[in-house]
């Protein structure tokens, strides 16, 4: 009976996560650390598709394809696609580009 209790919780508790994985997900947000008592969080989530950075809804970087991962520390209300966001990754694709050797520029979109 011990077992089968045993195999319940645990059954139970990997569906909590699977389901506390999905929500998160959703907004494309990996993780989100809020520090205590300000608005300042630390959050993961993956880069913006480069052929959509220009688009009116930027797409979000299939987490199923090893995304690269945006590593952010800010505002807790920020999103992956907030306008900031999308400027940045702009800026960043810029400086790559710009120390890419010739024949190597294919790689970015």
């Amino acid at each position: 009976m011990k077992i089968a209790t045993s195999f319940l919780a645990a059954v139970l508790f990997t569906g909590t996560l699977g389901a506390l994985n999905n929500a998160i997900a959703e907004d494309g947000i990996l993780s989100k650390d809020q520090f205590a008592g300000t608005s300042y969080c630390h959050e993961k989530f993956p880069a913006m598709k480069q052929g959509s950075l220009d688009d009116n809804q930027p797409a979000l970087q299939p987490t199923t394809d090893g995304p690269d991962i945006v590593d952010y520390y800010g505002p807790c209300n920020e999103t992956p696609t907030e306008k900031d966001q999308i400027e940045t990754q702009k800026l960043e694709h810029q400086h790559r580009m710009e120390g890419s050797t010739a024949g190597e520029s294919d790689r970015f979109d």
